[in-house]
């Protein structure tokens, strides 16, 4: 497992929700000390064969009342069709707590940040509002700062809750197309979906696109085993997105170095391999786009309750596996040392996300 990567990523979610600048300057050490549990890892028992039939165990679906997922930023215009696509999405890192490897499901805190990032990226995809996004016993920050078995134990757990969400998530789409998405965490589990439950299964037919944000997929050493080819066209279906953003210039030497120090999910080396960029203005694989391209980045509230579109704002072109955004606007205190701009890899491309998806739809249909 990548736990160089990992690490970024964790790191830079802590810096996002809980605001600790300190590990700007105290590093790895300090973010062990103070989110690696110190306690035994206990495996989770499994949640009930019909938990996620209770609507409690979602953060958005359909019928939930006060859906975070149906929320819309100021400045989005568009048509009122609702196309019949369904989605689901898989939310990051939002528990960072160092006493427990894994989320209990009513950790109100845990629970909201979890709702925050829902709205904000999941809103991406709620064009149709069949949209699913599950409650999971996610693993904490610190399984992703250490080399214990107990990170990846509690990762394989968070999965497991994630797996039996999307068993019911299919049960409930009724044969319509699908939308998966996920970030960072979500896009991790993600994979794991498309490799265990979607490659080689009549299910792959329905996927109109996949969107693994956030995380780093080998086109050599990781496509193959996940069963949908990357998006080489606007209007591809069947298809796999990815993109990690950075703002110039940008330090990515130490994702590179994880990402090859890893073997691929089909057992292949990732060294020397190609990261899959999606650039998601064009929605094609590479290609240079202007900021004048941009049809909206989404510019949150401080607290991220709220946001509205801003048209014009980034460009984007993709530059050894990363998406290039220029200087980098500022969207808030949240960039990563580096200029990774990872907490904003869906907001900074909010509206051209959505018109994506629904070039993608038309296309599937």
């Amino acid at each position: 497992m990548a736990r160089k990567f990992l690490y970024i990523v964790a790191g830079l979610i802590v810096l996002v929700l809980a605001g600790l600048l300190a590990l700007r300057i105290w590093g790895t050490e300090l973010s062990r000390i103070a989110f690696v549990p110190g306690k035994e890892f206990i495996q989770p028992a499994p949640v009930a064969a019909n938990a996620y039939i209770d609507s409690k165990m979602w953060i958005a679906r359909p019928d939930l009342p006060k859906n975070p997922g149906l929320w819309t930023p100021k400045g989005l215009e568009e048509d009122a069709d609702q196309p019949g696509y369904a989605t689901f999405f898989i939310h990051p890192t939002s528990l960072y707590s160092r006493s427990e490897w894994n989320a209990s499901l009513d950790d109100k805190a845990t629970n909201d940040r979890a709702a925050l990032f829902v709205r904000g990226q999941a809103s991406v995809f709620n064009k149709s509002p069949a949209l699913w996004a599950p409650r999971y016993r996610q693993a904490t920050l610190g399984a992703f700062l250490t080399d214990k078995p107990e990170g990846k134990q509690a990762l394989d757990a968070a999965y497991a809750d994630v797996a039996q969400a999307f068993d019911v998530f299919l049960q409930q789409s009724e044969g319509r197309p699908i939308i998966l998405a996920g970030h960072s965490q979500g896009a991790l589990h993600l994979t794991r979906l498309l490799k265990e439950k979607v490659a080689g299964q009549p299910l792959a037919k329905r996927i109109i696109a996949a969107y693994v944000v956030g995380w780093p997929v080998s086109i050599e050493a990781d496509l193959l085993a996940l069963g949908l080819p990357a998006c080489n066209r606007a209007d591809d279906t069947g298809c796999i997105l990815s993109w990690q953003a950075f703002a110039e210039p940008a330090d990515t030497k130490p994702i590179v170095e994880a990402f090859e120090a890893t073997p691929g999910l089909t057992g292949a080396s990732r060294k020397g391999s190609t990261m899959l960029c999606t650039n998601p203005v064009k929605g094609t694989i590479g290609g240079d786009t202007r900021a004048e391209d941009n049809a909206g980045t989404l510019k949150s509230a401080a607290d991220f309750s709220g946001g509205e579109l801003i048209k014009g704002l980034v460009p984007a072109r993709c530059l050894s596996g990363f998406l290039m955004i220029g200087e980098g606007p500022d969207l808030g205190p949240y960039v990563m040392p580096g200029n990774n701009y990872h907490v904003y890899d869906y907001s900074l491309f909010w509206r051209n996300i959505r018109a994506d998806v629904e070039r993608r739809a038309r296309a599937f249909r």
